[in-house]
């Protein structure tokens, strides 16, 4: 239904009076089927009554949709958290080469605030190159994917937008701990003579 276009149709009700549609308003829907079940029975009780409501038969249409996202959304978390386990390791490696320089820094007046910034400043800079290379493939997936279903919205700029920035603040908490911890640590145990 929703990977084709519609197409002129008319509702029918059959002869035999056996398929029937009720709108109602009620809130009393469970009263409403027994109504319905027990006219039916008086009506045609060698036929059992069997119903379904529209919407749940919509959201049917949608349930295979609606499992992929599921299931992609749980392996996006675990990308995520792996990434930023890779981040952390970096970031604290990163920080372990440079702890004399940071000493250096620190002793000749610079502030914790600078510190963080040149350690952030290259992985922030991976992170922006890394975006800039997955936006036009995930745009591209993701447009083939519309691609299958007769109506469908443009996919807009924002949600990449978004993204970036999601990813940008996530890569700063993760790198920001470890660049934190580095710059406010006590220079003379970097400068010490082993």
């Amino acid at each position: 239904m929703a990977r084709s276009s519609l197409t002129p149709w008319v509702m029918t009700l059959s002869g035999s009076g056996s398929n029937f549609i009720v709108r109602t308003k009620t809130a009393d829907v469970a009263g409403l089927a027994t109504s319905v079940k027990k006219k039916w029975d008086d009506l045609h009780a060698e036929v059992p009554l069997s119903f379904s409501f529209l919407d749940d038969r919509f959201n049917d249409t949608y349930k295979n949709e609606q499992n992929i996202a599921l299931i992609l959304g749980i392996f996006a978390g675990l990308t995520i958290f792996v990434a930023c386990l890779g981040l952390f390791g970096l970031a604290t490696f990163t920080a372990e080469q440079r702890t004399r320089e940071i000493g250096i820094r620190k002793v000749l007046g610079a502030y914790i605030a600078s510190i963080v910034a040149l350690l952030s400043k290259d992985f922030i800079r991976m992170v922006l190159v890394a975006f800039l290379i997955a936006a036009p493939a995930a745009w591209w997936v993701m447009n083939q994917w519309l691609l299958d279903f007769a109506y469908r919205l443009p996919i807009s700029w924002w949600i990449f937008a978004l993204a970036g920035v999601l990813a940008l603040l996530i890569s700063l908490f993760t790198i920001g701990y470890r660049a934190i911890r580095a710059a406010s640590a006590n220079p003379t145990d970097s400068l010490k003579v082993s």
